[in-house]
């Protein structure tokens, strides 16, 4: 398979008003169809979310975007951040193949392993930021007083963007190292998902 196959991150940042920090996760699906591999890969890309940030289609999808609400309070002499709250939405957006009737068993095992890769794949991504999102409120609930809330405010801006300068990075070592394994990943999962049918654990594909 080629690389062209592997899920890809869309990340956009905003801070507005938001609820305690929390993950809000909805799914959306597109249709592919076709009956053998060759179909199925050119369905992939033609019917796949499109990334900006690559410029081309993909076979899934996480539209992310992180929001804040910081509150201050101020003293004598100092400002300080009272309370933080972030919340990460997410949109998956996932593939639905529109199984043939007659489909061969070896294209419905190669389909049934990479769309629960793909699903693995994206539900990662939202793991990361979902983490990202715990580990930026509790910075910005830690932040040392400032002389101003001025001040305050700019060191929760210095914040959020070191705390989502490394969620970028994690993002895209996590793709990276998946883009290196995706073949021999692919094939061991097929491998083993033919295992369980035969063992009688799943049901043929």
């Amino acid at each position: 398979m080629k690389q062209t196959l592997l899920c890809a991150l869309m990340l956009t940042f905003a801070t507005l008003p938001a609820g305690a920090a929390n993950l809000v996760k909805t799914y959306s699906y597109f249709s592919v169809g076709g009956r053998t591999l060759g179909d199925i890969q050119n369905q992939l890309s033609k019917n796949g979310p499109e990334v900006k940030s690559t410029g081309s289609r993909h076979p899934g999808a996480t539209k992310m975007a992180f929001t804040t609400r910081i509150s201050y309070a101020q003293s004598a002499g100092s400002c300080r951040i009272a309370d933080a709250a972030v919340t990460v939405k997410v949109k998956v957006i996932l593939p639905e193949w529109r199984r043939p009737r007659k489909s061969d068993a070896d294209v419905r095992l190669f389909w049934d392993t990479l769309s629960a890769d793909i699903k693995r794949h994206e539900e990662r991504h939202v793991e990361i930021a979902k983490n990202h999102a715990r580990l930026l409120e509790d910075a910005l609930k830690a932040a040392p007083p400032q002389k101003t809330c001025e001040q305050a405010k700019a060191k929760a801006a210095a914040i959020q963007a070191a705390e989502l300068a490394m969620h970028d990075q994690d993002q895209v070592r996590f793709d990276r190292v998946e883009g290196v394994n995706f073949e021999s990943r692919i094939l061991r999962l097929m491998r083993y998902r033919m295992q369980r049918v035969q063992a009688g654990q799943l049901p043929p594909p």
